[in-house]
Formats: C-alpha cells, structure tokens, sequence
C-alpha cells in the first residue's frame, strides 16, 4: 500500500512538473555585432540589460542611433515537448525583430513597454536553438516618441525570461501583461468590489477549470472562486468582492496578491486597493482624504548604466527620493521597469506613468504625425503601458501628453481618444497632463499640470503671483498642479545673481537654487492638487551641450548633491530634520562682501563665523540668511541646531595656501 502511494504520489509530481509554470532569466551569452559590421564575426560577448551607448554618457558624448543584433543558443530539452514557450522582452529600445531559427516570430514597436512572443512552434526539442533579436534605436515617424530630449540609448536594456508553461495557460501574450488584470470598480472601507479580467490560452472551444484566489496582507484567503471556463478568445471576467479590506495609501501601503490557477498553471499578481478621485472642489483624493502630491520628474538613465537601469539602481533613486521627502513620481515618456514600481507599491510611493506621446523644446521637432501608423503606435503603447501596470496600487494617473505645442483639429481629436482609450480600459484612475499652453486641450484630461518656466526662459520669477491670479480668475474649474525647474552645474558660480536663458552653455548652480527658491515661497499650494519638480537627477540628453541635462537636483552620477536638494529636504521631509550652508563647496570667494544662507527645518539655525556669533534672519520658509558681511582671508562657518552640525571654510580672495 505504501509503495502504490509512493507511485501515486510519483505520478502526481511529475504531471505537476509537466504542466507547472517555469521561468528562466536569459540575460546571459549573448552576442552582439551591428549592422554596419562586416560580418558577424566582429560579435562582442554582453548580458543583459545592456546598451550600446554607454560612449554617449561620457561629456560631449555622440549617440550612436543604429541597427544591432543580439544573438545566443537555447537548448531546448525534449522533456518540455508537450509545452507551451514564450519569450517575454522587458524592453527594447526602441524596435525589435525577433527570430528564432532564422523564422520570424514577431516584432514590437515601442521602447519602454514589455512584449512576449509565443515560440513553440518554432523550437527543435534535445537540440540547440538560435535566437536572433534585431534591435534599431533610430527615430522613425509611426513610433512614439518622435520628439525628445532622453537619449534614446538602443539595446536590450532590459530582463529577456523564458516562460514554460501548460496547453491550457493564463496567457502571457495579452500586451505584455501578465494575462490577469485587477480593476477595483467601488472601494469604500467597508468592502471592495471589482473584477478580474483573465486572458486564457488554450486549444479553440476547450474547457478548463479556473481557481481564484485573492490573499490579503496576513496571509489569509479573503476571496477563493473556481469557474469552468471555456477558451472563446474572449478574457474570462471574475468579479469579487472584498470584505473589511486594508486600503493601500501612502502613509499604510497594504498589499494583496491575487493567485490565479489553471491547473498546476499559477500566476501571482500584487496589487492594492484604493479610491483615487477628482473631487467638484478639485482636490485629488485618496480614500476620501486630500493628499497634496510633492512629486519629481524621474528620467530613464544614470550615467554609470545608460537607460540599462538595475534593481539596484532604481532601489537607490528612490531611497534617495524618499529622503529628501518627495511621495510621487513622474516616469517620463513612458513606463519604467515593473520592479520600480513595485517597490513604489512597498513603500507608499504614488506614481504618474506618462505616455510616449510628448514634444521636446527644439522647435524643428515633429511631436505628431498624422497618419494611421502613428496613431495606431500611440493607442498600442497605451495599452501596454495602462495593462502593465494596472495592478500597481502606486500608478495614481495615466499621461496622456506632454507640452505639446500644436493645436490641429487631428491632434486634438486623437488626444481625445487617446483619454477615453485610457478610462475604458481603466476607469478607477484619472488622467492626466503637462501643458505650457493656453486652449481647449486644457480641458480633455481629468488634471492638468502647468509646466511653468517663468523667470528662467522669460520674465521673473515674481511674475508668477500675475500667472497665479490668471489661474485663479480663469481657470479656476481646472483641476490643475504646477512643474516647473531650471538648469544647475554643480561646480559653477555666478556672482550675477540673475537667471538666464536655458540655451546658455554655462548654468552656475547658484541660477538654479535662486529659481527654486523664488518658486518654493510664492506657489499657492491651495491653488494646486500637486507640484512636481523637473527634475529629480540630471540626465543624458546628447541634443543639449555637454551632453546632460543639468536640471536635476542630484548630479548624473547620483554623487553631487546640489543645494536645491537641500532646499526641498527642508521643506518637504517631516521625519529627518535638515541642516545646509549654501554654496559651502564654493570655498574660495573673490568679494569681501559675503551673505551667508543656511537652509534649515529646526528654526533660526545658530551661526559662528571664527568662533563670534552672527545674526540671521528667516528669509522664506527654511530659507535663512545673514546681513552683508565683510569677510576677509580664511573663514571658519559653522552653522547649529539642537541636534545638526554643518561648517565650511571660506576663502576670500586668491589664496594659494594658508598661511
């Protein structure tokens, strides 16, 4: 009796093993060679995620936008021979061909968007297999974006996976999603109720047993379902309801995991539920309470990875982030990987996701074509970007567009379509964006954010209490949040304390920090659901000189902090305190008439200079400085609190050493 259960319990584990779910990562041998090689045997060994641009991140770095191929073996056994394979693309930048074998298996247009390909038929079982991945970063009119300042870098910059699954599966295929999309329709704190919409895979007309599980943040099944369904190439719809939930919200993000089986065929989605909403006294909302967003623009790149960003360094940009006590993000022009916003998910972070559809400052660049492809790439990305991520509690809104500048009866109309596209799919979120523009496209998106760059491009930066009661006469029934940054060199001083045109080579940081600090103390926060700053590091743009784009408040390189950093940690974190000397790095000083500035969150900060005390007076919020000091020599500043220290040395005049 004992030995047939052992065989029953054999037999059970290798069928389990048959038709479970398997997925292997294949970042590793690959070979790369171009289009303009002489031959594949010029191929480099890389791994994955890998750019081919790394040569545009050095200073005055050129962009290499070219075709390259990517090619490795596979060694497919011949037990997976009753399976079904898929190769998932985290992202390509920015088209892809794949073949496997030399047969064509798909192609995908779009670089910041997941895709997967069904590979089953194309595979020789117990042999080596070729795949072969064709990968062109050149800018092209029926693929979004065609205007901007992000280098598009080129490569598989993200994780390839291979995915084993059953005959009968949760399809991998439906745009890139997991094939299990989490839609909330009624969230209050008594219950959620919602749907579950499932994408099946299977032979034509069959029938198979689905099990839902939903788990909540203790580990106990909230909600378990089991539904025959059959495989019409239709999604299978689930609703559910969720009794006494945990509501995910900045301050307590609590997490559910939804478990869907199709045989031994299990996939796992997290998510979160929350009410997001646009309330008539146009505030945005959380569960019912107003949340004022201090967000930042986050770019796709570092210098050290190019836009093959790791875990690592997605986990390091929002401790950082989250430091200086920011709780959104803007993800520019499109999605970044799924493992930033999962931890987003973690930790409370909300999330703006952009889509591709954006226009840069250069005024020679075309932001919308109007043709089919076009429009037609646009709805796709779309798609991609809001199925993706639709289950991250995090993702707050879907972009619509970026400061476009047209204002064609076409444009417009596909602007509309490209917002009710976005609420069909998923109507528990608003839409958003980014204008510099007065008009009727002002008024297609749930909320509108003014990119603002008074007193840096053009006037003053007290011209925006004018614009501000503009806004409050005019337009008044927007619900509207304000973007706006300048341009910063760590390194670089000015005594001209004056802004200038951003198309200027040289940015002294201290144009920057006056910048900020004229928009920290004049914006209305009771005018603005949110603020986002542009942005959060500075990153590669080969179109500008030097090849970065210096308006971050962290260097390129994530090393240099610059003042306006500080500026915001004082302002904007309530659990860590902030002390900073301004300019403390500019040591030596050519003028013997000095004012020193100290941003601080514990009060009037306590100032010695050579030991003998020196008043200082509450400028802004934060923001404390002292009257016009004359200073000479070498200058001990050391600046106090309760519990913070800061100093720096001043040097006045051209002193070569110390006496």
């Amino acid at each position: 009796m004992k030995r047939f259960l052992v065989f029953l319990l054999t037999i059970f584990t290798a069928i389990t093993t048959l038709t479970a779910r398997e997925v292997y990562i294949l970042n590793n041998s690959w070979r790369l060679f171009f289009k303009d090689d002489n031959s594949s045997d010029n191929a480099r060994f890389v791994s994955l995620p890998h750019t081919w641009n790394t040569d545009a991140l050095s200073e005055g770095g050129t962009l290499r936008q070219t075709t390259g191929y990517y090619r490795r073996t596979l060694f497919v056994p011949t037990e997976w021979q009753g399976k079904r394979l898929f190769l998932r693309f985290g992202g390509v930048m920015s088209g892809a061909d794949v073949f496997v074998n030399g047969a064509h298996v798909g192609n995908h247009l779009g670089g910041r968007t997941a895709f997967t390909f069904e590979i089953t038929g194309k595979v020789q079982y117990g042999s080596e297999n070729t795949l072969l991945v064709e990968v062109s970063n050149a800018y092209r009119s029926d693929l979004l974006p065609s205007s901007t300042e992000q280098n598009h870098y080129g490569g598989i910059y993200r994780d390839v996976e291979l995915i084993i699954t059953g005959k009968t599966t949760v399809s991998p295929l439906y745009y890139g999603s997991e094939g299990v999309i989490v839609t909330p329709t009624k969230v209050t704190t008594e219950s959620v109720e919602g749907n579950i919409a499932i994408s099946l895979l299977g032979k034509k007309d069959q029938s198979c047993e689905v099990t839902l599980d939903i788990v909540s943040p203790d580990g106990y099944v909230a909600v378990t379902k089991s539904v025959k369904a059959k495989i019409d190439g239709k999604m299978l719809n689930i609703p559910f309801t969720v009794g006494n939930p945990e509501l995910w919200s900045t301050y307590r993000p609590s997490l559910y995991r939804v478990d869907v089986m199709v045989g031994a065929d299990t996939v796992s989605v997290t998510t979160g539920f929350r009410a997001i909403k646009v309330t008539p006294e146009r505030l945005l909302t959380i569960n019912g309470k107003s949340l004022p967003v201090r967000g930042v623009n986050l770019y796709h790149d570092n210098k050290r990875s190019g836009n093959a960003l790791t875990e690592c360094d997605y986990n390091s940009d929002i401790e950082l982030i989250r430091s200086m006590g920011a709780n959104a993000i803007r993800s520019v022009e499109g999605p970044h990987a799924a493992n930033l916003y999962d931890k987003c998910d973690k930790e409370g972070m909300l999330v703006w996701i952009d889509s591709p559809l954006s226009q840069s400052p250069f005024l020679s660049d075309i932001a919308y074509y109007n043709s089919a492809a076009f429009e037609a790439n646009g709805k796709q990305q779309l798609k991609e970007i809001i199925l993706q991520n639709i289950h991250h509690p995090s993702v707050a809104m879907w972009g619509i567009f970026s400061q476009l500048r047209g204002r064609s009866p076409e444009l417009m109309g596909y602007i509309k379509e490209l917002n009710t596209l976005a609420k069909t799919l998923d109507p528990s979120r608003p839409t958003v964006a980014c204008s510099d523009q007065d008009g009727d496209i002002n008024f297609i998106t749930d909320l509108i954010v003014w990119q603002q760059s008074v007193g840096w491009d053009k006037g003053d930066v007290a011209d925006l209490d004018l614009w501000q009661t503009a806004l409050r006469g005019n337009w008044s029934h927007l619900c509207q949040g304000v973007s706006y940054g300048a341009g910063g060199t760590k390194g670089q001083y000015s005594e001209e304390l004056v802004s200038r045109n951003s198309s200027q080579h040289r940015i002294p940081e201290s144009w920057q920090t006056r910048f900020h600090e004229g928009y920290v103390s004049r914006i209305d926060n009771t005018l603005f659901w949110g603020v986002w700053i542009n942005s959060m590091f500075d990153f590669g743009a080969v179109r500008h000189h030097g090849g970065v784009r210096n308006y971050g408040l962290v260097s390129f390189d994530r090393e240099k902090f610059k003042d306006t950093y500080y500026l915001y940690r004082t302002l904007w974190n309530r659990r860590d305190h902030t002390l900073h000397i301004v300019g403390k790095n500019r040591e030596l000083r050519q003028t013997n008439r000095q004012v020193i500035k100290v941003y601080c969150s514990q009060g009037v900060p306590k100032l010695t200079i050579n030991g003998d005390s020196v008043v200082m007076h509450n400028r802004s919020q934060g923001v404390f400085v002292t009257d016009s000091l004359t200073l000479s020599g070498f200058n001990a500043v050391v600046a106090t609190t309760p519990t913070l220290r800061d100093s720096t040395t001043l040097t006045i005049g051209n002193y070569l050493r110390r006496k």
